[in-house]
């Protein structure tokens, strides 16, 4: 049964970076990088997290430059921070904020071929309040003693996932667990 064991631990390695990894997400979804996409729509109500990459597919007659956002506003592309012009495009979204894309051929950007989006830092659990008493206020500067004033910390909560599950990491932990469920109960079964 040792065949049977080491066929389950190939399936866990091969499908877990699957369940586990961050997102690809396809600009325009099947209309891809064209002049004739609504990337304003497209982008709207995703959440772009560190970690994950946008992917561009087009033909030979657009490409994807990054600019910076007063290129982006005027179109201009002789500031480009990166050009590409070979399909499919991968950009890696490895630090939160603003990032701006655009078509540089023709008037492209003009038409509306172009892609503004904020990547925000990946979720993480807050940490709970401190136990300890509460932070006194520093002495008057009149010498009185005034009362100590309490002050409370309120953790912050991470914003919610968006409505796509594949972002959500409690989505890609509870599929790991499902997972790991199965592998465990295929490996009772074969010894």
């Amino acid at each position: 049964m040792k065949m049977g064991r080491a066929i389950a631990l190939l399936f866990v390695l091969v499908i877990s970076p699957a369940v586990y990894g961050q997102t690809r997400h396809i600009v325009g979804d099947s209309t891809g990088w064209d002049s004739s996409g609504n990337y304003v729509n497209w982008a709207r109500g995703i959440t772009f997290t560190v970690g994950d990459s946008l992917v561009f597919n087009y033909d030979s007659s657009h490409a994807v430059d990054e600019v910076r956002e007063d290129d982006y506003n005027g179109c201009n592309t002789a500031n480009a921070i990166s050009s590409d012009s070979k399909s499919p495009t991968t950009i890696s979204l490895d630090a939160p904020g603003p990032r701006y894309f655009l078509c540089p051929r023709s008037n492209h950007c003009g038409q509306g071929q172009k892609l503004t989006i904020n990547v925000v830092a990946a979720a993480t659990t807050p940490s709970p309040p401190s136990g300890g008493a509460p932070t006194p206020s520093p002495p008057s500067p009149g010498g009185e003693d005034t009362p100590p004033t309490p002050t409370t910390t309120t953790p912050s909560s991470p914003p919610p996932p968006s409505g796509n599950a594949a972002t959500s990491v409690g989505g890609k932990m509870s599929s790991v667990v499902g997972l790991l469920l199965v592998v465990g109960a295929m490996l009772g079964v074969m010894s």
